[in-house]
């Protein structure tokens, strides 16, 4: 099948081709028809399969010029990045159309963000944070809006977006087509679905924790996080092989440890992208990724879902996610198009349990590969590999003395028995002032 055997407009048919895009993925052929007919959608494909062309192209399809200023289709999305990428992707769909989209997130001045929406916008696209300020001071309204799409719901859910969801949810007219694309299916999702959809038709491309068959997997067993890196270093020199490659670590301290390392190895040739690296240096370092100007991207799982990365030749997986599904949405960032690619992941033994997990959920084992004699077996544990001490806790007893405070008296503090000439004088003071209590009534 082509798109042209779908009903798409002449003007959507030539900006596909001036993309040099012919034929469909599965889950945009199987999308395309259900999204037209108007029902909700609940789609489910791998990750790197076409989800955002699968909604994006049949809501193209179906919008019409309006006069009002009021967005037709809101897409809520995890991340700034991929606000920006289904941006992009809208603007290049509809080179020949006139259809105006706002992309909106946090980190930018909400007066920036307010203007832009209330200029009149069809499509708006954002986070689910600056979304639910927009509606809070009035400036997005839902009044004439007929499609919403949620994209990766499982990543919304596990940043902590639930809250501001639920709101957005509620203020929304209850005439409206529902979409909801994602890699994996979780229990929670299932409860937005019962609660949100109306009777939605799932579009199946692969079933939930299917790797592509385009990518080949592999595994090293490494005793420790400092051998791990020394393997990488080693497998980084071939530059021919390793040309465009994404290596996750497990947290933003390792990912900037290890950007230190490999910089110093290899100048000039990596990036590096978690959540405490500002707006613009992210968007940098995607950018400098993308154009070839680094052959390296070390990154967390901030960039394992939804981001469209051409071309990565291989995935690294610096340590065994621990939530099996991310493992699938990290490889997903290699082989993508059609194209082959290549995932690599390092173990430790404390970590095999993790990687049961991920080839349980793939019902496919990753082919273990023997640890290079080249490779330094390093005896150094990091913090984190240190064995906690087995030492009983000593209580410690504060022992108080009978003597009263642990301190020194000042010598006027002391008590003493009174001579015969101070008690005299006391005995005076006390009758005079007696004498005075008795003028005043």
């Amino acid at each position: 099948m082509t798109f042209a055997d779908l009903n798409l407009s002449k003007f959507q048919l030539s900006a596909l081709a001036d993309l040099g895009l012919e034929h469909p993925t599965p889950i945009q052929e199987r999308a395309f028809p259900v999204v037209m007919s108007g029902r909700d959608v609940v789609g489910i494909a791998q990750t790197g399969t076409g989800k955002t062309l699968a909604y994006l192209l049949p809501l193209l399809r179906k919008w019409t010029f309006q006069k009002h200023p009021f967005p037709q289709t809101l897409i809520i999305v995890p991340t700034r990045e991929l606000v920006v990428q289904v941006v992009e992707e809208i603007d290049k769909l509809t080179a020949y159309q006139n259809v105006v989209t706002v992309g909106v997130y946090g980190g930018v001045n909400l007066k920036v963000h307010a203007a832009a929406v209330e200029q009149g916008c069809d499509f708006v696209v954002g986070t689910p944070g600056r979304l639910y300020d927009l509606t809070v001071t009035g400036s997005l309204k839902f009044r004439a809006l007929r499609h919403l799409v949620i994209d990766e719901v499982d990543e919304l859910l596990e940043l902590g977006f639930l809250p501001q969801l639920t709101k957005i949810l509620e203020l929304m007219p209850e005439r409206r087509q529902n979409l909801l694309f994602s890699a994996t299916m979780v229990p929670e999702v299932e409860a937005i679905i019962d609660a949100t959809f109306n009777f939605p038709e799932t579009v199946e491309a692969a079933p939930t924790g299917t790797p592509l068959d385009n990518i080949a997997q592999f595994g090293y067993r490494v005793p420790n996080f400092n051998t791990k890196v020394n393997l990488l270093l080693h497998l980084l020199t071939d530059a021919d092989t390793y040309h465009r490659v994404l290596v996750f670590t497990p947290g933003k301290r390792f990912a900037d440890l290890l950007a230190d390392q490999l910089e110093e190895a290899f100048p000039g040739q990596v990036g590096v992208i978690h959540g405490n690296k500002s707006q613009n240096y992210r968007f940098n370092s995607l950018e400098r990724f993308q154009s070839g100007e680094h052959r390296m991207l070390i990154a967390t799982d901030l960039v394992s879902r939804g981001l469209d990365l051409s071309d990565v030749s291989h995935v690294i997986n610096l340590d065994t996610p621990e939530q099996p599904e991310n493992y699938i949405h990290r490889i997903g960032r290699t082989g993508r198009a059609d194209k082959q690619g290549t995932a690599v992941t390092f173990t430790t033994e404390a970590e095999l349990a993790d990687l049961e997990a991920i080839e349980a959920l793939m019902d496919r084992k990753l082919e273990v590969l023997p640890l290079p004699e080249a490779v330094t077996v390093s005896e150094e544990l990091i913090p984190e590999e240190m064995p906690q001490s087995q030492q009983p806790i000593v209580e410690t007893k504060i022992q108080v003395s009978n003597q009263g405070a642990f301190h020194e008296k000042k010598e006027t503090n002391k008590k003493r028995p009174m001579t015969r000439q101070e008690l005299q004088e006391y005995r005076r003071r006390k009758k005079a002032r007696g004498r005075k209590s008795k003028k005043r009534k």
